[in-house]
């Protein structure tokens, strides 16, 4: 049985703390992590949160609690990783166009790194040669991904330096006899198809004879979960048998590390947006329920056109009608279209369930509004971890 929080518990929640506010539950964080471990249990297999997920400070210090390692996309992911507690062995950054100023401070804080340009490969290999060992992030050149927005490993994708440009490659490694330890591939986002992994693996296993110093395989992320009541997952079972045979079956492949940069997986499902209704508009051909939010603090459904299941916390019983559920900003600001709901009534409660990944973190202050609150339900209690703003946030760091 899924960790779950009930709508009494989150109705309590949003009258303690306020509206609109993000809710996370550690304990799904903890069941997910499980969930990974277990089913790749009899393979050398280490598991790096993708953090850009969610980055709450306590949320990474219980991710690193409970045993997961972490990677990052920015410096500042890797400074907030290590002011949360993690050992700069267990932080791993996945480069992707930046300044090689960034890959010199990784460096200089003992994290691991991987280099996705052969710019930086060069410069890399200048500056530090064999002294410091590095990852490779390719580009497979394979089409996946519940969206093109989040699919990276195509062959017009910015992401990794492109599995055809081997040759280059292998001439500046050898030029600077640099010491490469990983090879990374991320194919993209919301992926159900196991077949893409080993697709995936068997363009790395053409690659691996031309790195004899290889410590470990770095498969990305991209996990698949349920936004819906008939949306598939991962078979998270399945991909661990078709990795290890696969991984089994290579003389050259079977002693190396696997990673996962698992980001959406691990925290998706553990959050709970809550809002409050601020007015019904009757229209002669739609009823808009209008919430006190909008794609300021949750953009995914105008960004992916992503589904995110709704619920009338106030009304959970009530007669079925058909809504659109909107938000307050100046722009086109739509939730859901044509949704059936309880009957919604203005002051409402309404929840956003899996919203725990790329919530409050995509979110700003568009229309000088204020971002909301965060709060970590552990052990049963509900604890603040993110003050809401007020009007002083607004004017912070500006110079008048």
């Amino acid at each position: 049985m899924a960790q779950v929080l009930s709508p009494q518990q989150l109705t309590e929640i949003a009258r303690q703390f306020g509206t609109p506010v993000y809710v996370y539950h550690a304990e799904r964080i903890k069941e997910q992590y499980e969930k990974l471990t277990t089913a790749f249990k009899d393979s050398n297999v280490l598991f790096f949160y993708a953090c850009k997920a969610l980055t709450n400070i306590s949320v990474l210090k219980y991710v690193c609690e409970i045993g997961a390692n972490v990677d990052c996309s920015s410096i500042n992911e890797v400074k907030l990783a290590l002011h949360a507690g993690f050992p700069a062995n267990r932080v791993l950054y996945t480069s992707n166009g930046i300044a090689f100023d960034e890959i010199e401070e990784a460096v200089s804080l003992g994290i691991t790194v991987n280099i996705d340009s052969l710019s930086n490969l060069e410069k890399f290999g200048k500056r530090y040669g064999h002294s410091y060992p590095v990852g490779l992030r390719l580009r497979p050149n394979i089409m996946a991904g519940g969206n093109l927005k989040i699919s990276t490993g195509h062959e017009k994708s910015k992401f990794g330096i492109p599995v055809n440009q081997l040759e280059e490659i292998k001439a500046i490694v050898q030029a600077h006899n640099i010491l490469v330890s990983n090879l990374h591939i991320h194919t993209g986002s919301e992926l159900k198809d196991v077949e893409v992994f080993v697709k995936g693996i068997e363009v790395l296993f053409d690659i691996i004879p031309h790195f004899p110093e290889l410590k470990s395989i770095d498969l990305g992320g991209g996990f698949k979960v349920p936004y819906s009541d008939t949306d598939g997952a991962t078979d998270m079972n399945a991909l661990a048998k078709a990795v290890k045979e696969a991984f089994d079956s290579h003389p050259q492949a079977k002693n190396l590390q696997i990673w996962f940069e698992p980001g959406k997986y691990m925290v998706s499902e553990c959050g709970y947006f809550i809002t409050e209704v601020n007015v019904i508009k009757e229209t002669p051909s739609v009823t808009f329920a209008g919430v006190n939010s909008g794609f300021n603090h949750l953009i995914r459904p105008m960004f992916y056109d992503s589904y995110h299941r709704i619920a009338n916390l106030s009304n959970p019983d009530g007669p079925v009608k058909t809504y659109t559920i909107t938000g307050n900003i100046c722009e086109t600001d739509t939730f859901a279209n044509d949704r059936e709901l309880p009957v919604i009534s203005e002051g409402d409660l309404l929840v956003f369930y899996n919203a725990g990944a790329y919530g409050f973190e995509m979110s700003s202050n568009f229309n000088s509004r204020y971002k909301p609150a965060e709060v970590l339900v552990k052990d049963g209690e509900a604890k603040l971890v993110r003050k809401r703003d007020v009007f002083e946030d607004l004017l912070r760091n500006q110079v008048f």
